[in-house]
């Protein structure tokens, strides 16, 4: 319904902030990095999602892009919901989040309130999960597109289009993104970064 509201930022607290958008307060849930990333009296964009559950509607939004992909992908997976979903994008970023999935690290979502084990283990799985079967498809309709740079067999090049997968970005626009960038010897998380700061 919403794709995004920009607007005055009337009010901010630990999980909630108040854009004022052509005279409506709008009481937006977010994560704590959102939050805190907006000033009250200034300007801001939220990109946002509207939940729906018996008769209740709740705006989520985040400041980030990749964050609300995040959210999107979070609340798919099977007993996770809104408020879940948002602890654990105050606990990680959506880099983090991302190289979480493709490193199997279960100790950083469970940093999250309310996230225990078992449930974190879940979101692993079916988030690499998903990613893997967008990605074989992703492949099958963009076979022409090559990856950069010399280690572009595997290794840290692929975790990084994973993650980047994650974050929502199809693989030809990752590929497209790292493209006369030098990643001999780069880490993952230097991939990941690189490709987002191109991005941007």
């Amino acid at each position: 319904m919403f794709y995004y509201i920009s607007g005055k930022v009337a009010a901010t607290e630990p999980g909630m902030a108040v854009i004022d958008a052509g005279g409506v307060g709008y009481a937006i849930n977010t994560s704590y990095t959102s939050a805190r990333s907006v000033r009250t009296g200034e300007q801001a964009t939220f990109y946002t999602y509207l939940h729906v559950r018996e008769g209740v509607f709740e705006l989520y939004g985040f400041v980030r892009k990749e964050e609300l992909s995040c959210f999107r992908q979070l609340i798919a997976v099977s007993g996770v919901g809104p408020k879940a979903a948002l602890a654990i994008l105050s606990a990680v970023t959506p880099e983090k989040l991302a190289l979480c999935v493709i490193s199997g690290d279960e100790k950083a979502l469970t940093a999250a309130p309310g996230i225990g084990k078992k449930l974190a283990q879940r979101i692993l799985l079916e988030m690499k999960d998903k990613m893997s079967r967008d990605q074989l498809e992703a492949a099958g309709s963009a076979s022409g597109v090559s990856l950069p740079g010399p280690e572009a067999s595997g290794g840290a090049m692929e975790d990084a289009l994973a993650a980047l997968a994650v974050l929502g970005y199809p693989r030809a626009v990752a590929v497209g993104a790292l493209q006369g960038v030098d990643t001999a010897g780069m880490a993952t998380d230097e991939i990941v970064r690189a490709a987002l700061k191109r991005l941007f």
